[in-house]
C-alpha cells in the first residue's frame, strides 16, 4: 500500500512558526513528520511513502539524517496551489488504492486499520473513504453531510449556523486511482481537493470512517500544544543521560528525559512529564514542570518558571514566568520577562490570525514567538499574543497585540530628573 504525505503548503495560518513547513517543528528531538513516518512504520501493509514537499526541499534534507526503515520517495510541488494539485504531482507513481494524509497526522496509526476494514466490506472496490471526527468549531474545517456512513455533501468552512453537521474532515483519505481523473477535471484552486471529493460523492461510492477519539489538528500554531501532549503521553521514556550533570540538591520527579551534556544546577526542580534535550542548562532554583519540551541547547536561567511550554533549539530565557508558550529557534529573552497566560475573567483566549480574531478554545495560553526574536528585560506579553521572527522588543515593554516579522518594538516612556533634590 502507498501513502502520500502532503507537506508543501505555505502554512500561512501557522504564523509565526512558518519559516519552515509546520511539520518540521520538533517534539522530543524529532520533527512532527518523523513521528508521522514512524507511525506508518508501525502499521501493517504500508510499503511505500511519497512525500510532496516544497521547492526548497527542506523536508528531504531534514529527514536524511534519520534512519527510516520505510521506502520514502520525494516529489516537489513548486507552487503551493492547494492539496489537489499536490496530489496530482504523484500521479505517475500511484499504482492502485492509496492513502493521502496531512504531514502533521502523528496519530495516523489509529486510522489505517479502521479504514482498511471498511474498505474490505465495500461492494465497490473503487470506493473512496474519508476519516471524520466531531468538532465544536465547524467554521474552521471542511464539514460533511452524511447519511449513515455515505457522504452526501461537503462544505468548506461553512458560516456559523450554516454547517450541515459537526463532522469535520480529519485529513486522512483512502483514494482509488480513478479519483485522480476527478481531480484533473476540477479547476485548480486552493480547495480543488474538496471540489473533487464532492464530485466523486455525487457519482460514486464515498464513505466515512467515524472517529470517536479526539482528533489532532494543526491549522493554527497553538495546536502544537495538543501534539506535544499526545507524543509525550504516548512515547516519552524516562531517562537521564549518564553524560548529564545533575546537582545533588536538584529534584527530578515523574517521567523526565534529560539528554547528553545537559546541566541541572542547584535547587532546580523538574516535574514531569518533561523532555529536555542535549546541551541544555537548567539554572539555580528554576522550576520546569508539566509537558515542557526543551530541544537541544536551551538555557533556562536561574529563578525562572517554565510550564507547559515548547522551546525549539537555541532558546535562552532568564528569570521570569513562561507559561503555555512556544518559542521557535534561537529566541533570546531578557530577565524578568513575564508571559501572561490566563485572562482576568478566566475566559477563552483569542488570537488574531491573518486579521481575524480566532477563539483558541484555550483558557491557558501565553505567547508564540518566531525564530531569532530578542526581548529586553522586564517585558510583559499578554495572553494569546503572536510575535514574528527577527523581532526586537525593547526593555520594559508591554505587548498587547501581534508584532509582525522584522519589527523593532518598544513601549515609549519619559525620563524625569529633578536636580534640586536635597
Amino acid at each position: 500500500m502507498q501513502v502520500v504525505i502532503l507537506a508543501a503548503g505555505q502554512s500561512s495560518r501557522f504564523w509565526p512558526l512558518n519559516n519552515e513547513h509546520k511539520s518540521l517543528m520538533k517534539i522530543m528531538g524529532k520533527p512532527l513528520i518523523w513521528h508521522v513516518i514512524k507511525g506508518l512504520e508501525r502499521t501493517k501493509g504500508i510499503k511505500e511513502i511519497i512525500i510532496v514537499q516544497g521547492k526548497n526541499k527542506v523536508l528531504e534534507k531534514e529527514l536524511k539524517q534519520y534512519k527510516l526503515s520505510q521506502r520514502v520517495k520525494y516529489v516537489v510541488q513548486t507552487k503551493p496551489t492547494g492539496t489537489g494539485d499536490a496530489i496530482l504531482k504523484v500521479k505517475k507513481l500511484i499504482k492502485g488504492q492509496f492513502f493521502v494524509l496531512n504531514a502533521e497526522r502523528i496519530d495516523i496509526e489509529y486510522y489505517v486499520e479502521p479504514i482498511l476494514k471498511k474498505f474490505k466490506r465495500l461492494k465497490e472496490k473503487n470506493g473512496l473513504i474519508l476519516v471524520a471526527g466531531k468538532t465544536n468549531t465547524p467554521w474552521l474545517f471542511g464539514i460533511l453531510k452524511v447519511k449513515k456512513d455515505k457522504v452526501i455533501d461537503l462544505i468548506e468552512k461553512p458560516k456559523p449556523g450554516k454547517e450541515p453537521s459537526n463532522l469535520k474532515i480529519v485529513g486522512v483519505y483512502f483514494l482509488p486511482k480513478e479519483f485522480l481523473s476527478y481531480l484533473e477535471k476540477v479547476p485548480s484552486n486552493p480547495y480543488s481537493l474538496e471540489d473533487a471529493l464532492l464530485a466523486y460523492a455525487k457519482e460514486k461510492d464515498e464513505r466515512v470512517v467515524m472517529v470517536n477519539r479526539d482528533t489532532l489538528a494543526l491549522k493554527f500554531p497553538w495546536h502544537i500544544f495538543d501534539s506535544n501532549r499526545f507524543l509525550i503521553n504516548r512515547f516519552l521514556k524516562p531517562k537521564i543521560s549518564k553524560k548529564a550533570k545533575i546537582a545533588k540538591s536538584a529534584k527530578i520527579e515523574g517521567k523526565v528525559f534529560i539528554g547528553d551534556n545537559t546541566r541541572v544546577f542547584e535547587n532546580a526542580v523538574i516535574k514531569g512529564p518533561c523532555y529536555i534535550g542535549k546541551n541544555c542548562i537548567i539554572g539555580n532554583n528554576a522550576l520546569v514542570r508539566e509537558y515542557v519540551n526543551l530541544e537541544d541547547n536551551v538555557l533556562i536561567g536561574a529563578n525562572a518558571e517554565v510550564v507547559r511550554s515548547i522551546f525549539q533549539e537555541g532558546v535562552s530565557v532568564h528569570s521570569g514566568f513562561f507559561g503555555d508558550s512556544i518559542f521557535d529557534k534561537d529566541c533570546k529573552i531578557g530577565a524578568g520577562t513575564i508571559t501572561a497566560n490566563v485572562r482576568l475573567d478566566r475566559g477563552n483566549i483569542k488570537s488574531v490570525v491573518k486579521g481575524e480574531k480566532i477563539d483558541t478554545d484555550l483558557k491557558s495560553f501565553g505567547t508564540i514567538i518566531g525564530q531569532n526574536t530578542k526581548i529586553g528585560i522586564h517585558s510583559s506579553l499578554m495572553p494569546g499574543v503572536l510575535i514574528g521572527s527577527n523581532v526586537l522588543i525593547g526593555p520594559n515593554s508591554l505587548v498587547r497585540k501581534n508584532i509582525e516579522n522584522n519589527t523593532l518594538f518598544y513601549s515609549e516612556f519619559k525620563e524625569v530628573r529633578n536636580k534640586n533634590l536635597k
